[in-house]
């Protein structure tokens, strides 16, 4: 996996710092967040000096009910059935040809990360992997299938356990989200194990946070930086927003309300990271939520039946999951399934370009 005149990989060092609790909810007062209090960057943010973020350790008063549940829901709920799917689709526009088979559409390729400024992971220099994976309910997507893009990858949590990296990297896993947190004091315990595994195995990492609508946005990107180091060549952080329907927490907050908490978090993330973040979400909470939106942001998009041009007519994007039932070595069970909207080129270009010896002198 390494390259002869790569003189080596990104050490993100672990520093300890103190874990406090973060309480309150904001469904008992007037949400004080407004994105009237944010200054808003006029042009693509900067690439931020690299620096080492300090991991606070988990404690085990610091998982609350809400949170173990929000887990649950987020990460082991079952994929969608064609039913949930079909609620989002607006359109069916066939083809020229009066194939009905959708045409991949032009990426979104907003604020790519931050050129490195030393040498590139070795995948960068490497032929991307291809693809592998066995899918325990396999979709026939037609013309449109995933296969035929060239860039795959996962995403995780600490349901798929010890991961071996090195396996689903010769599987064809050329990318990895990794859960990081969620609401606004819940760290995933194997977050860190995975974040060091996946780049040692080279692998494209970033990190995702599960939005919990009983915290603030505030809070919750604080409770993120504080977790999720910031590193050269990681992927842009992403925001998870789903409703927490298997929690008790039963908020779902008008339409108004979902967009400026993202916009907080968002745009604290931005200022921290250097990078636009990306947005995950489901077809019910885009339906309700985001549909004409945030149009400016990369959207990662949940469509494990139907291809995104009809389940999120319209919206582009740079992600799609398209499976919730990948079958791979480097894991027991299964795991999420991704592909990235573009060729190899487009992917070399927008996760970092071939960065060599020179060019980080």
């Amino acid at each position: 996996m390494r390259i002869s005149g790569v003189v080596g990989f990104m050490v993100a060092s672990l520093c300890l710092a103190g874990c406090s609790s973060t309480a309150g909810v904001d469904a008992l007062q007037p949400s004080n967040e407004t994105t009237s209090s944010v200054v808003r960057p006029r042009a693509p943010v900067a690439a931020a000096p690299v620096e080492t973020a300090g991991l606070a350790p988990m404690r085990s008063d610091m998982v609350t009910d809400d949170t173990v549940a929000d887990n649950a829901a987020a990460d082991n709920a079952p994929p969608f059935s064609m039913v949930e799917e079909e609620e989002a689709v607006v359109t069916d526009t066939p083809s020229a040809d009066g194939n009905t088979s959708p045409q991949l559409e032009p990426v979104a390729l907003m604020s790519p990360p931050k050129r490195l400024t030393r040498a590139a992971p070795a995948m960068l220099t490497s032929p991307v992997t291809r693809y592998g994976f066995r899918d325990a309910k396999p979709i026939n997507f037609g013309k449109a299938s995933p296969r035929y893009l060239a860039v795959h990858g996962v995403d995780v949590s600490r349901w798929q356990g010890n991961v071996n990296w090195s396996k689903l990297r010769a599987q064809g896993a050329n990318f990895a989200y990794i859960k990081a947190t969620d609401g606004g004091d819940h760290l995933d315990p194997m977050f860190m194990k995975n974040w060091r595994n996946a780049d040692a195995a080279g692998l494209k990492r970033g990190a995702y946070h599960f939005f919990y609508w009983c915290r603030t946005a505030g809070e919750q990107a604080d409770w993120f930086i504080r977790n999720v180091p910031k590193v050269d060549g990681a992927l842009p952080p992403v925001i998870d927003v789903e409703w927490n329907g298997e929690s008790s927490c039963k908020r779902r907050p008008s339409r108004a309300t979902v967009l400026e908490k993202m916009q907080v978090f968002m745009d604290k993330l931005e200022r921290h990271y250097g990078q636009r973040p990306i947005i995950y979400t489901s077809p019910d909470f885009y339906r309700d939520n985001l549909k004409g939106a945030f149009l400016e942001y990369p959207f990662w998009l949940r469509a494990v039946a139907r291809h995104p041009s009809k389940v999120y007519p319209g919206r582009k994007w740079l992600f799609w999951q398209y499976s919730g039932s990948g079958l791979s070595h480097g894991v027991t069970g299964r795991i999420d399934l991704n592909v990235f909207h573009g060729d190899e080129r487009a992917w070399r270009a927008w996760a970092g370009g071939q960065t060599t010896v020179a060019d980080a002198n």
